[in-house]
């Protein structure tokens, strides 16, 4: 008899914080139980959770070596992968952090590019509440957008107007 489990792909959602109130280990450390990887395909009008980038182990990534220099995968697909936290203020959780990062994969010479130093450095950012998507082309925002307010539209309508605007095309 076999049994298929069902894949969850949704939002990593905050969970209470252990270090509230106590003052011990681990306080004012960042975690990563509330940021969650997602991707953006403009060609392929797709946008999806892909917990697996947390590790560079996501669909887009697997099988494919990556180059640090983009002229070296001339014909890759463009990726971006959105780093987004979540957080909770009174009246429910919001999106609080976003910021995005460039990859091309060409999964024919199963090459492709990114900068992991700038994936690192984008999620630090994200976590710290940082909005970056301006090298976005407005497409992908448009997704984005989208995918976002269809997710929790609760979640979108809670979250600060500069996320909002930050995402806005028109």
């Amino acid at each position: 008899m076999t049994q298929s489990k069902k894949k969850s792909i949704g939002f990593n959602i905050i969970k209470d914080d252990s270090t509230d109130g106590h003052g011990g280990y681990g306080v004012g450390a960042l975690s990563l139980e509330n940021i969650s990887p997602v991707f953006v395909c403009p060609s392929d009008e797709e946008v999806f959770v892909d917990i697996g980038a947390m590790h560079a182990r996501s669909v887009v990534e697997k099988g494919i070596k990556f180059l640090p220099n983009k002229d070296e995968v001339p014909n890759g697909k463009l990726y971006w992968l959105v780093w987004v936290t979540i957080d909770r203020k009174q009246e429910g959780p919001y999106y609080a952090g976003m910021t995005a990062c460039e990859m091309t994969v060409d999964r024919e010479i199963r090459r492709g590019y990114k900068s992991l130093p700038e994936h690192v450095n984008k999620m630090d950012k994200s976590l710290k509440r940082r909005i970056m998507v301006e090298e976005m082309d407005s497409k992908s925002k448009d997704l984005l957008r989208e995918f976002l307010k269809s997710h929790n539209e609760e979640i979108w309508t809670l979250s600060n107007d500069d996320l909002k605007e930050a995402l806005q095309t028109s």
